[in-house]
C-alpha cells in the first residue's frame, strides 16, 4: 500500500516503486525455485547411484532381484499414497492403456534389472562413462528408424565417448567382465527404451482421459506397478526365494535403513526431475543431466576407495566431458 502525505495524497514515486518491485520479486522467486529444483535433481540422482552401489556391494547382499522388487514396491506405495492425499493426480488405468504400455514396461524392467547387476560389479566412475555409450546406439537408432542426420560435432563426441570407454576398460584395475557385460546389456535396454518410448507416447495420448501424454508421476506409477509381477518371476527363476527371507533375517539394521532409503530415492528422482523440468527448460535439464555425472564419478572414486591409475582417471575425465559435448551438440542441432 502506498504511503500518504499529511494531506492524504500519495507521495511521489510510491506507485512506481511498488510496480517495479512486484516483477523483481516474481523473478527472484522463480530463480530460487529453479535453483532449489536443480539442487534436488542433482542431489537425488547422485545419491541414488551411490546408495545403490553401497547397498549392493557394501553388505554382501546376494538377493539382487529381491532388492529391486522392494524398490519398485516403495515407488508404487509412495506415489499411490500421494495421489490418495490429493497431492498429485494419476491417470486412471485401463486395459487399453496397460496393453499399449506393456512393451515399454518390458524394456523398462530390462533396463533397471541390468543396471542393478552392473553397478554391483563395477565402479561408479566407470559405470557413468560406459553409460555414455548408450548415446552411440541411440544415434544409430535415430538414423535407422527415423532417418535423422547427425551434425559433425555429434560424431566427434561419440568418437571421444567410445575411445574413453575402451581406454577406461583397458586401464581399469578393478575390471570385472561380468559387470562390464551387464553394463553393455543395460546400454542396449536404455537405448531401446529411449527409441521405443518416442513412438509409443503419441499412441498412448489417445488412450488417456486428458488426451495428453503421461506425466512423470503416472509413468513412474505404471512402470513400477507393472514391473512387480515380472520381477517376481525373475526372483523365482533365479531361486532367490525363500533364501531371501533367511538373508533378510540375518541382515543388519544398517542394511535395512539403506534399502529403505534407496527405495525412497528411486522415486525421488522422478519427482525432482519433473520439478526441475517444470521450473527451467529442456535445454537446462539436458545440460545439468550430463554435468551431474561428473560429481557422481568423483564421489564414487572417493567413497568406495576404487583402485585406479592416472590413465584410467584421464579416460574417465575425457568420457565425462565427451558426454557434455554430445549434449551440447544435440541441443544445438535441435534448435536449427
Amino acid at each position: 500500500m502506498a504511503k500518504e502525505g499529511t494531506d492524504g495524497r500519495k507521495l511521489p514515486g510510491e506507485d512506481a516503486h511498488a510496480s517495479m518491485s512486484t516483477p523483481l520479486l516474481a523473478r527472484t522467486r522463480k530463480y530460487m525455485r529453479g535453483v532449489a529444483s536443480c539442487v534436488a535433481y542433482v542431489g537425488t540422482s547422485v545419491a541414488m547411484v551411490l546408495m545403490n552401489k553401497y547397498v549392493l556391494s557394501g553388505f554382501g547382499w546376494r538377493s539382487t532381484n529381491s532388492l529391486l522388487l522392494f524398490q519398485t514396491f516403495c515407488c508404487v506405495v509412495i506415489v499411490k499414497g500421494l495421489a490418495l492425499f490429493g497431492l498429485i493426480k494419476l491417470e486412471p488405468l485401463s486395459w487399453k492403456l496397460i496393453k499399449a504400455w506393456a512393451p515399454v514396461n518390458v524394456i523398462f524392467v530390462g533396463m533397471i534389472w541390468s543396471s542393478f547387476f552392473s553397478i554391483k560389479y563395477i565402479g561408479v566412475a566407470m559405470m557413468t562413462v560406459l553409460k555414455n555409450t548408450t548415446n552411440i546406439i541411440v544415434v544409430f537408432g535415430d538414423i535407422y528408424f527415423f532417418n535423422r542426420k547427425q551434425p559433425l560435432m555429434v560424431w566427434v563426441a561419440l568418437g571421444l565417448i567410445l575411445a574413453s570407454a575402451l581406454c577406461g576398460a583397458f586401464t581399469d584395475l578393478s575390471f570385472d567382465a561380468q559387470g562390464y557385460s551387464w553394463q553393455m546389456v543395460n546400454c542396449g535396454f536404455t537405448a531401446a527404451y529411449s527409441l521405443y518410448l518416442r513412438g509409443v507416447m503419441n499412441n498412448v495420448s489417445s488412450l488417456t482421459r486428458s488426451g495428453k501424454g503421461l506425466d512423470q508421476f503416472t509413468m513412474a506409477y505404471i512402470n513400477n506397478l507393472l514391473s512387480m509381477p515380472m520381477i517376481v518371476i525373475i526372483i523365482f527363476f533365479f531361486g532367490e526365494f525363500p533364501e531371501v527371507l533367511t538373508e533378510l533375517n540375518e541382515s543388519s539394521a544398517g542394511f535395512r535403513v539403506a534399502a529403505v532409503l534407496s527405495g525412497i530415492l528411486s522415486l525421488g528422482i522422478s519427482f525432482s526431475s519433473l520439478w526441475f523440468l517444470s521450473e527451467t527448460s529442456p535445454t537446462t535439464y539436458s545440460i545439468v543431466g550430463s554435468l551431474n555425472k561428473i560429481p557422481t564419478a568423483i564421489l564414487g572414486l572417493l567413497f568406495f576407495n576404487v583402485p585406479t591409475t592416472l590413465p584410467n582417471i584421464l579416460s574417465i575425465g575425457v568420457g565425462l566431458l565427451a558426454g557434455v559435448v554430445f549434449t551440447q551438440a544435440k541441443l544445438s542441432d535441435n534448435k536449427q
